[in-house]
């Protein structure tokens, strides 16, 4: 059925684009809303259940946001939420059209109105997103809250290394979140692993630029819960400004991080590859008299190789009062890309131990 879309990338859709959903979400059985090639205009919109049975999304064609500042009336762009057996995929693209609004983006020094983030899922259960590309976007390309059992795969994920808070996927409050086969480059954070996330498997990622793979910042609120459970293997980084990142507020609330596994990384020209801060802080100044009420423990880094752009590879910046705790570090070989000798590690307040080949020398 034709809902009256109209192509072009001038017009917005999301009149038509709603009349098709809820078509499909009110379908007992398997249900289609299909988006053909093309460019099509679409203006912030909330795809929502529950519906009556599975949906598949597929794009085929380009989604372009809109630069209309009168349209920034959500922190969210395209928004599925309340849905269970949901896949979006397609080969399609998400255009978010981030470099005309991104001078919008820099909240730091005067208040101003977050943009809005281009797909994002909000108690979504039992879902698929794959074979997708997001360019530009104006804020996060990716962020889940409230999910279970997703799995995001095939994805294509870019903006430029200074686009600012453009992270690739953000997920935050979710359980059994799996990630794989994606090529993420931005201007922030590749991955970033949030408050109350549990089960998080990271596989066969390419990220860089951007910050890293980064579990934090943590401890920030009063009301953000423990994080457990994150493996990331047989991926690789390059030209990043951080590795391998678990990050703290140091004036912080009490809250735990544990069962983390590093395995099979390799770095290129990256700044940081290992890095825990308990120290974190963005915008100073901050009380750095206070330390970290954020207990780390039973974190392991298995085979960690390649080069780093700055001379400590490897920083463990625990808290004093809450050391780092079964640190595991085995096989180790990042050696100092450019001149300045050789690689060298740091450590505050971390317990663990070594086994294998150490490059840089431990510092535990």
């Amino acid at each position: 059925m034709d809902y009256g879309a109209v192509e072009g990338g001038v017009t917005d859709n999301s009149q038509a684009f709603l009349k098709a959903w809820n078509d499909a979400c009110q379908w007992r059985g398997m249900a289609r809303v299909l988006i053909p090639r093309g460019i099509f205009m679409l203006f912030p919109v909330t795809f929502s259940g529950p519906c009556k049975g599975r949906i598949a999304f597929l794009i085929l064609g380009t989604l372009r946001a809109s630069t209309e500042p009168s349209t920034f009336n959500s922190e969210n762009w395209i928004n599925f939420r309340y849905l269970e057996q949901l896949t979006v995929a397609g080969g399609g693209t998400l255009d978010g059209q981030g470099p005309l609004v991104w001078p919008r983006n820099n909240c730091n020094n005067h208040p101003c109105r977050t943009l809005p983030i281009s797909l994002s899922f909000d108690f979504v259960n039992n879902a698929t997103v794959a074979y997708l590309r997001s360019y530009n976007s104006k804020n996060a390309h990716i962020r889940l809250f409230g999910c279970n059992k997703m799995d995001f795969t095939k994805l294509r994920l870019s903006a430029p290394g200074d686009s600012p808070n453009t992270d690739g996927i953000k997920i935050g409050s979710s359980y059994r979140i799996r990630i794989s086969r994606s090529v993420i480059t931005t201007g922030d954070d590749c991955i970033a692993i949030l408050s109350g996330s549990r089960e998080i498997h990271i596989h066969k990622i390419f990220c860089g630029p951007g910050h890293g793979i980064s579990i934090g910042s943590l401890g920030g609120y009063g009301n953000e819960h423990d994080v457990e459970g994150v493996y990331v293997k047989d991926s690789g980084l390059k030209g990043t400004n951080n590795g391998l990142r678990i990050k703290t507020w140091a004036n912080s609330h009490p809250l735990k991080v544990s069962k983390i596994i590093y395995e099979n990384i390799v770095m290129t020209d990256v700044m940081n590859p290992i890095i825990i801060d308990q120290n974190y802080c963005p915008s100073p100044p901050c009380n750095q008299q206070v330390t970290s009420n954020v207990q780390i423990s039973n974190v392991t880094y298995n085979n960690i190789w390649g080069s780093s752009s700055s001379k400590e590879a490897v920083i463990l910046k625990c808290s004093k009062t809450s050391p780092c705790k079964n640190i595991v570090m085995n096989n180790i070989k990042l050696s100092l890309d450019g001149p300045g000798g050789i690689a060298s590690s740091y450590c505050e307040n971390a317990v663990g131990v070594t086994y294998g080949t150490q490059n840089p020398r431990p510092c535990i």
